[in-house]
């Protein structure tokens, strides 16, 4: 039984390193996309408040990059957290 334990242990290590590479993959796409990526919230905020309700489209595309930004490192902060990975 411990040799069961064992790999079932090493799998969701595999597991968890593969996520994390993912992650870092996922951020890197995200420097490279036609559509900018805020870095924050204060930025996406005066973009909004700069275009006065012109150019919808891209700030909702903003939007949706930055939430899947943020979604992303929450991710990578909690293997981190759990996995030291």
């Amino acid at each position: 039984m411990p040799t069961v334990k064992i790999l079932l242990i090493l799998n969701y290590l595999t597991m968890s390193k593969k996520l994390k590479k993912y992650v870092e993959k996922e951020l890197k796409k995200m420097e490279r996309g036609i559509v900018a990526t805020p870095q924050s919230r204060e930025y996406l905020e005066s973009f909004a408040k700069a275009n006065q309700g012109s150019m919808d489209i891209l700030l909702m595309q903003m939007s949706i990059n930055f939430g899947y930004k943020i979604a992303l490192e929450n991710v990578a902060d909690e293997i981190q957290a759990q996995h030291g990975i």
